[in-house]
């Protein structure tokens, strides 16, 4: 089966969250600069949220592009992640509304690394329709970053009930060893064509 339709849902289903998302955001009632500075936490963690989904977004194409095909298990696996990506809108307004409390920089931190592993779940079961041996499998390698980028959200859930603002720096920190996408799946697509 091919891969199209499953990336035109997925491609629906993020315009949906960060639809939702930009809708969380609230217009003050007052017209000078300063009724901005209370919405600044909200509208800085809209900002690494849209990055995030970007980054997913772009990487999910990728990884798509160089598939041949899907199949169930990787259908349920996509709507897995998709699953995972559904909830930021949620705990970016609450992480954001209450200002980087543990709780919440911990929730956004578990949706983090969530999402991370069902990512990880999902390349491997494209790998895996692949075999071992393909050309894909060789490309994504072991995938370090990826498994890296999971560890260091269970780090910073774990550091949000001691310091959350250095929690919210390895989100920061983690969107931008990502904001670049990964090249391996481009240069081997450029290859193979």
């Amino acid at each position: 089966m091919g891969t199209s339709r499953l990336e035109a849902f997925s491609d629906g289903v993020l315009a949906i969250i960060i639809t939702i998302m930009v809708l969380e955001l609230k217009v003050p009632h007052e017209s000078d600069l300063g009724a901005l500075r209370p919405l600044l936490p909200v509208f800085l963690t809209y900002v690494l949220s849209f990055v995030y989904l970007g980054i997913y977004w772009n990487n999910h194409h990728h990884l798509f592009t160089a598939a041949r095909g899907v199949n169930s298990g990787i259908m349920w696996a996509n709507l897995h992640l998709l699953f995972w990506l559904s909830l930021l809108p949620f705990v970016t307004g609450w992480m954001g509304e209450n200002h980087f409390a543990s709780v919440p920089t911990a929730c956004y931190g578990g949706v983090l690394f969530m999402a991370a592993i069902a990512y990880i779940i999902l390349q491997s079961l494209i790998v895996k329709l692949h075999g071992r041996d393909s050309k894909l499998a060789s490309t994504l390698g072991r995938d370090a970053k990826g498994k890296l980028s999971a560890l260091l959200y269970a780090i910073a859930v774990g550091l949000s009930f001691i310091r959350p603002w250095i929690a919210g720096c390895i989100y920061i920190f983690v969107a931008l060893t990502w904001f670049i996408p990964d090249r391996r799946l481009e240069r081997s697509m450029d290859e193979a064509g």
